[in-house]
């Protein structure tokens, strides 16, 4: 059953209608797909970050909380902190071989 806040409703006029359903214009989320068909690409940045050098991995097709999941994974077992959004995982330092292993070790055959 779907959360019927009123919150997410605010701006909506009352209608008299007793057929009437509301209905939410918001996005569905898509299905994660399987690590296999993933297409996760690498990069190390260093501009507009004030120096820093962190490990990008754009190219994941799938649910936030997957995605989330994937980068504390990663951030574990790297030993380093960072961040998961807008689709990308962001890893502080150079980590681009260990990551590509830890992936690999995870099933993303599909990584470079």
């Amino acid at each position: 059953m779907k959360n019927n806040d009123w919150k997410d409703r605010l701006g909506v006029v009352f209608s008299t209608n007793p057929d009437f359903s509301y209905q939410d214009d918001s996005v569905e989320q898509n299905n994660t797909l399987s690590p296999q068909q993933q297409k996760l690409r690498l990069r190390i940045e260093k501009n507009g970050r004030g120096g820093k050098t962190v490990t990008v991995i754009s190219g994941f097709e799938g649910t936030e909380d997957d995605l989330k999941q994937l980068a504390r994974l990663i951030k574990t077992r790297c030993g380093v902190g960072g961040t998961s959004k807008e689709g990308d995982i962001i890893i502080q330092g150079d980590f681009k071989n260990k990551i590509i292993e830890i992936l690999k070790q995870e099933g993303y055959t599909n990584t470079k």
